[in-house]
C-alpha cells in the first residue's frame, strides 16, 4: 500500500500526536450500502486497529479485520482542519 500525503495533513496529525487511525464506515442510502473513510487521531471504541505502517513521520492504523488493503491512501486536510483518507482515489469504498 503507498500512502500520500498531504504537507498540511503531515503537520496536522504531527500536531495531534503523530498517529492517524482510518476506519470504515457503512451506512444506508438510496436503496443500497455505503461505505466511506472515517479517520481520527485516537483510536474508536469497538474497532480492533493494526499498525499498518509508518508514512512519513506518522504511524497509520486500519481495521485489524480489514481484508483488502487498497493501492494507495490518500491522506489530506479537508473543511476546517480535518484530515481525510481516500482510498485509491475515492472517499467511498467499493
Amino acid at each position: 500500500m503507498r500512502v500520500v500525503v498531504s504537507e498540511p495533513a503531515r503537520r496536522l496529525i504531527a500536531e495531534r500526536g503523530g498517529r492517524l487511525y482510518v476506519r470504515t464506515n457503512r451506512s444506508r442510502c438510496c436503496g443500497g450500502g455505503v461505505t466511506r473513510l472515517v479517520t481520527s487521531s485516537e483510536p474508536s471504541a469497538g474497532v480492533e486497529f493494526r499498525r499498518a505502517v509508518e508514512a512519513d513521520g506518522f504511524e497509520l492504523f486500519l481495521p485489524a479485520r480489514l481484508a483488502r488493503l487498497p493501492d494507495e491512501l490518500h491522506v489530506e486536510v479537508r473543511r476546517r482542519s480535518r484530515v481525510e483518507a481516500f482510498w485509491n482515489g475515492c472517499a467511498w469504498v467499493v
